[in-house]
């Protein structure tokens, strides 16, 4: 099955809102990130099964708020207890996750076509996330994710980078053209260039 973007309807590149006399280094930058697998992986209540020994592409699963695993083509974000969030470019390890989560203790969700994936990177990013999401992003950090609401649509926040600060955001594929259109329109001010 060919892949069809969740912001094909939207996303166009080209630079917008206060950009003009400004360096373009120094722009915000969007871009719609597509063909990774996304995976949840939710240990049920009653399973007796400890996590210590279990890992996905080498990493072990933390169940520890806004903590984020990861290497160089795989991240594993705390999604709630007992719930991770898998974001890889490895597109065959859901096989090897299927094999090694009994699914008499886990449930393995695979999500890669049901999300929209936004990244944004530049030194205003937390800005622009302020004006639609009440968390307080002061003290968001490199390998954080949280789950929050921006405009009041649902969506995850993965922290990739600090300097420059560098996001994606996921939100439900049906929602993803109205998080682009509230993101962008919170980036008009700083300007911002769309890859």
């Amino acid at each position: 099955m060919r892949l069809i973007s969740a912001l094909a309807n939207v996303h166009s590149t080209g630079q917008f809102g206060d950009y003009e006399g400004k360096n373009e280094n120094n722009l915000l930058r969007i871009s719609e990130i597509k063909n990774l697998l996304i995976v949840q992986v939710v240990q049920y209540k009653n399973s007796k099964i400890s996590i210590e020994n279990k890992d996905i592409d080498g990493l072990e699963l933390k169940n520890e708020p806004l903590r984020v695993v990861n290497n160089n083509d795989t991240r594993i974000l705390w999604n709630g207890p007992k719930n991770w969030l898998l974001v890889s470019t490895k597109k065959d390890l859901i096989k090897n996750v299927s094999q090694n989560f009994p699914e008499t203790d886990f449930a393995i969700t695979d999500l890669s076509h049901s999300r929209a994936i936004i990244q944004i990177e530049g030194q205003e990013v937390k800005e622009v996330l302020k004006k639609g999401c009440p968390y307080n992003f002061n003290t968001f950090e490199k390998n954080n994710s949280i789950n929050s609401i921006y405009n009041g649509i649902v969506f995850t926040v993965d922290m990739l980078d600090n300097n420059p600060d560098k996001v994606r955001l996921f939100a439900l594929r049906s929602f993803g053209e109205s998080l682009y259109h509230s993101i962008t329109d919170s980036c008009l001010e700083f300007g911002y260039k769309a890859l």
